[in-house]
This record gives structure tokens, sequence and C-alpha cells, in this order.
């Protein structure tokens, strides 16, 4: 399980350091972090985010979302607005869960790319993603990119579903491991993997290869 970070008052901050790696490493911890809204930061919120590090805050809420809910750090050179989704899209909220998920990562493939660009091209530190609640828009970028880096899908998809621990929303959009590793398969299964993908999308080949730099760490053994 990765660490929920004491950020008040976001309640899904967590760093991504330590999930496993295929080749045996792991992810980097104070590399990557997911969270909620830090519209709700108190003072010593915002002193726990400026204190962790941060180079990077992508937020990935639409235009709207950032002018009515803006962040504490909208005036900050580290707050990058990369949206992932726009009030002009089509509303698929009734629709299942994994059926909101494919159809963004179906029909807006290049608001992926931007969103893996802009953690590859992030200045040397840790990088935010957040969006509203932490769980969709971040949900699937903060997959993408441990997928990129060598996460396994199992790893990934139980780290998404922790958010589970801090949301009680009821119904059907509730995050469970089975929606994330749906949502897996399907690239594999419709652009070969996530790095076909990005890269079809228009994410370069040095950026992927930066991003793994960034965000994984060699296990020594012994």
């Amino acid at each position: 399980m990765t660490p929920v970070l004491n950020w008040p008052n976001c309640t899904n901050a967590r760093d991504l350091g330590g999930l496993p790696l295929t080749d045996g490493g792991r992810i980097r911890a104070g590399a990557l972090v997911r969270s909620d809204n830090l519209d709700q930061l108190t003072d010593a919120g915002i002193a726990a985010v400026r204190a962790a590090g941060v180079s990077r805050i992508v937020d990935l809420r639409s235009g709207w979302e950032c002018e009515k809910f803006p962040s504490p750090f909208t005036h900050d050179d580290r707050w990058l607005n990369v949206p992932l989704t726009d009030p002009a899209d089509p509303d698929v909220s009734t629709s299942e869960l994994f059926e909101q998920y494919r159809i963004l990562i179906d029909d807006y493939p290049d608001r992926f790319a931007s969103a893996i660009t802009a953690i590859a091209e992030a200045p040397p530190g840790c990088v935010v993603l957040t969006c509203h609640a932490g769980k969709d828009r971040t949900g699937l970028v903060t997959a993408l990119a441990l997928a990129l880096t060598g996460v396994p899908p199992a790893a990934i998809a139980t780290d998404y579903a922790i958010t589970n621990l801090t949301e009680s929303r009821p119904g059907f959009d509730l995050p469970t491991a089975e929606t994330m590793l749906r949502v897996l398969a399907h690239l594999d299964a419709a652009y070969g993997g996530p790095i076909p993908y990005v890269v079809q999308a228009g994410a370069a080949t040095t950026h992927l290869a930066s991003l793994t730099t960034r965000l994984s760490q060699v296990v020594r053994q012994g």
C-alpha cells in the first residue's frame, strides 16, 4: 500500500514510492504523488507540499474547475494545468466507470500524451498529479505513468483501488482493482500497450526515457 500523506485537508494524497517494477526495482519515494484537489489545503497543508520538494503540480482539471476552485499554487511556476476533460465533451457520467475511462482513452489520447510529457519534462523534484477527487483523471494518468515505467498491472490496480478507503460515494463509480485491470487490458488489446499508445499520440521516446529515469529506483541486493 502506498503511504497516505499528511497534507491537510486533502484526504487522498499518496506517495507512489515503493511500488514494484517488473525488473526488480521500485518507484522512487518522493518522485510521484497523486492527490485530490489542492484547493482544500490549509496553510499547514501548503507548507507540507512545499516541504515535499514539489517541482511540478500537474492539475488535470478543466479550465472552469481551476477558475471556480483555484489551486493555492495557481500563480506558482510549479503549477501546470493539463486538462484531461473539457466541458464540451459528451456527457458519459451515467455510463459504467470502465466505459467512461475507455471513452477518455480512445477519444483523447493527445491529452494523456500531454500529461505524461508534463511529468517527464518537470524540473528535478516531486511531481504531483491532481484533479477533483484524485480518483478518475488522476487515477488514469497515474496508471499510465506507472505502466510506462514498468509497474505490473496488479500493483497499479491495487493502488487505484486504495481510493476506496477515502471515498464514500455510493454506486457503480467506486474504484475497484477490476476496473483498472480492464483499462490496462484495453490498452494492450487496442494499442499494443501503453508505450505505443502515448507515442502514437505525440509523446517522444525521449519523454518515456526521462519518465523512467525520474520515477524508477534500482533495488540493490545484499
